[in-house]
């Protein structure tokens, strides 16, 4: 069957450079580019378990509040802070 391709230019360069690294003809290329990404869409994704992330209790806070950023730098600066 022949056809017209809009390929855009990512696509065009990275067959291009397959072409000639590979030493085959672009129909060839383009056919085997195709049938594989055609099998991988066609078949069903892998489920995978959702990450989770666990809780630690990293203590008390040694600040009583951290809504004031300068106060917290200085802390953690230890300097005297007014």
């Amino acid at each position: 069957m022949r056809t017209t391709l809009s390929l855009d230019d990512d696509v065009a360069a990275t067959l291009e450079r397959l072409r000639k690294t590979r030493r085959e003809s672009f129909k060839q290329l383009v056919n085997e580019a195709l049938r594989r990404g055609l099998r991988e869409m066609s078949t069903r994704s892998r489920r995978t378990e959702p990450f989770q992330t666990h809780a630690v209790d990293l203590g008390r806070c040694k600040l009583g509040s951290i809504d004031n950023v300068a106060e917290v730098l200085a802390a953690a600066e230890d300097e005297a802070f007014k």
